[in-house]
């Protein structure tokens, strides 16, 4: 990823869309600091985060979370759902011993998922459940940002429709500020204010999602609208 900018405003979701290896996940990695940028500068609220050290990192961790693409590889399959949202509130001091079961279930009405469901593990779920779970792991810190990296691209359409809608209740419930990272662009034209297009980790062309399909500037930019399935 060179030389790519962006600007990320509060209760917005940010498209960002290209083919695989155009740097989607790199650039979502790096807002984060999972990966390291070897150049560039970083800022949440204005603090520079690629100077801090990881202790220094740490208290902002709770500020920055990640949806990852496969639910089912990103959680502990050790640790029943109770386990998987406790964790971040307990490690974060978000709750107590006596609080955090309260919280736990909460978050599980947020996400919409039974409460006989909070001593299961992720195997008993559906792969739409265990995305639930993720979400809900991903904002019991009340972020403000929130990296989805190709959330729905493992679930069944349907499936991908009722998640979408989710995310959407929980941006503007949450005041959330999220990064949707694609490369259907269909499901980012339903869901997105702006989009950002990566071709081999340089930006080709931003905008809000309207004025990106009506008057694409960029020509790797119209081939990807090209390319998606209309029917006849």
């Amino acid at each position: 990823v060179d030389d790519v900018s962006l600007e990320l405003y509060r209760n917005e979701i940010l498209g960002v869309v290209g083919e695989s290896g155009s740097g989607k996940s790199t650039l979502g990695r790096s807002i984060l600091q999972l990966v390291r940028p070897t150049s560039g500068s970083v800022r949440l609220r204005g603090q520079e985060l690629t100077t801090l050290g990881a202790r220094a990192l740490r208290p902002l961790r709770r500020q920055m979370q990640m949806i990852f693409q496969d639910p089912y590889a990103s959680l502990n399959p050790r640790m029943s759902v109770f386990d998987a949202l406790a964790e971040p509130l307990l490690y974060h001091g978000l709750a107590t011993r006596k609080t955090v079961t309260a919280q736990v279930l909460a978050l599980m009405d947020d996400v919409g998922l039974a409460h006989n469901s909070i001593r299961k593990y992720p195997h008993e779920f559906s792969g739409g459940q265990r995305q639930r779970i993720a979400i809900g792991r991903a904002i019991a810190t009340k972020p403000q940002v929130v990296i989805a990296d190709e959330p729905v691209s493992a679930l069944d359409v349907t499936i991908q429709a009722q998640i979408l809608d989710l995310i959407l209740e929980l941006v503007a419930r949450h005041n959330l500020s999220l990064v949707f990272i694609s490369h259907d662009l269909s499901i980012v034209r339903y869901l997105c204010d702006r989009v950002l297009v990566l071709h081999h980790g340089k930006l080709i062309e931003s905008g809000t999602t309207e004025q990106l399909w009506e008057h694409p500037r960029a020509a790797y930019t119209r081939e990807l609208l090209a390319a998606v399935p209309r029917l006849v």
